[in-house]
């Protein structure tokens, strides 16, 4: 082989023939490489006679490596490892060349709440993407990769994620029936509401939270006859002022002003909600500025 032909040898031959030698079977190194085994096999034949060298000895039970296999593979083994370093390191260039954050918001507090953080980011970044949705939710786009940090309410399951201390905490009052008795009093205690009919979630939805409430409902003597809440905060709103039951939901929710409802602080001040900025260890190292920019406060 000339020097000629060995400066215009294709990288992605020598990726190939790596993936190859660590599985020392061709079908799930053609798994791996997401392409079929026939074309896998001819980029492998082609590499050998481009090097001129047998790289396999090819049997039954698979493949293995010859010595001058061993010796390919311990030379290359440096390129490909600099060219995964070269790629990620472009990669960081370009994405902070343009700073688009995509932050995700939970809708488990009213959000005006973010409106003075939003400001603030639109600031720091080129381009802001937001997503509203339920915390769990938040933390599936977060896991694909959709979304690059997300403000959630805790307890949560985030294993694998990073996730700060809560820096904003907002008790859970009561929204009634305008039409029941105790909207009448200033501030109410969930043992007097025990036999009326409360929108809860299901469990699946959040586990973690769930066993949370119910632990404190327990202690507070409470236990209520729940209906299955809706997702939508503008259906479940209706359904109250309509008299079909009650709703827990954050303090920052007295903001709206909703025919029907009204909205009454609880004695029982220990059941709140914590929210918190959760993201994956990668866009942590990238976005470390944002946890400190939350820390100095929400409003």
């Amino acid at each position: 082989m000339t020097n000629s032909s060995l400066h215009s040898l294709d990288i992605r031959l020598l990726r190939y023939f790596a993936v190859v030698a660590e599985e020392n079977n061709m079908s799930r190194a053609a798994q791996r490489l997401f392409m079929s085994q026939p074309p896998l096999s001819r980029h492998i034949r082609q590499l050998e006679e481009r090097l001129g060298v047998v790289l396999f000895v090819r049997h039954t039970r698979g493949l293995t490596l010859t010595e001058d296999g061993v010796r390919v593979l311990e030379t290359v083994r440096p390129l490909l490892d600099m060219q995964d370093k070269t790629w990620a390191a472009l990669t960081r260039i370009a994405k902070t060349g343009v700073q688009t954050l995509r932050l995700g918001l939970s809708t488990a507090v009213e959000q005006g709440v973010f409106a003075s953080l939003e400001a603030r980011l639109r600031m720091r970044v080129n381009a802001l993407h937001i997503t509203r949705h339920g915390s769990p939710e938040l933390i599936r786009l977060l896991r694909r990769g959709k979304i690059d940090a997300a403000l959630v309410v805790l307890p949560l399951e985030t294993t694998g994620l990073v996730v700060s201390s809560p820096f904003w905490q907002e008790p859970l009052i009561a929204a009634l029936p305008a039409c029941w008795p105790e909207a009448k009093s200033e501030s109410l205690s969930l043992s007097v509401l025990h036999d009326r009919p409360l929108f809860w979630f299901k469990r699946e939805r959040n586990p973690l939270f769930f066993d949370y409430a119910r632990q404190f409902f327990q202690r507070s003597g409470y236990a209520p006859s729940c209906l299955e809440e809706p997702l939508e905060h503008d259906v479940l709103l209706a359904r109250i002022a309509n008299g079909d039951g009650m709703g827990l939901f954050a303090s920052s929710f007295t903001a709206i002003q909703r025919q029907g409802v009204i909205f009454r602080p609880l004695n029982d001040t220990a059941l709140s909600i914590s929210v918190g900025l959760v993201m994956t260890e990668e866009s942590a190292a990238r976005w470390q500025w944002l946890n400190t920019l939350l820390q100095a406060g929400l409003r």
